[in-house]
């Protein structure tokens, strides 16, 4: 089993930037796509951005596109979103989560996931 930990949340100003990594403590892992979710209290968790292992191909939640950009690094053990122009409704906590071939369809929905990290807090103050 694969676990993944997240790091890299922390309070921002509007308008700032955060980069938030999730690696891989597991020894194997085997992946159709890593997506990013959100979740605010009282909301529902939301889609923010996925990756698909085979191509790198890359989708993004409307609210978060031009700003947020997901990517792996050349190990294939680190998964990265990169946040800029951060607005105070992008506070949430975060989450990570890998999606097997066997699951993942669309790559936007949480129920598609199987493993996910334990989120990490990302506050921006307007």
């Amino acid at each position: 089993q694969v676990q993944w930990v997240e790091s890299g949340g922390g309070l921002v100003q509007a308008g700032g930037s955060l980069r938030l990594s999730c690696a891989a403590s597991g020894r194997t892992f085997s992946i159709n796509a890593m997506g990013w979710f959100r979740q605010a209290p009282g909301k529902e968790r939301d889609f923010v951005a996925a990756i698909r292992w085979s191509d790198l191909n890359t989708y993004y939640a409307d609210s978060v596109k031009g700003r947020f950009t997901i990517s792996r690094d050349n190990a294939k053990t680190t998964v990265y979103l990169q946040m800029n122009s951060l607005k105070p409704e992008d506070t949430a906590v975060y989450y990570c989560a890998a999606g097997p071939y066997y699951r993942i369809r669309t790559m936007t929905r949480p129920g598609e996931y199987d493993f996910w990290g334990q989120g990490t807090q990302v506050t921006v103050s307007s």
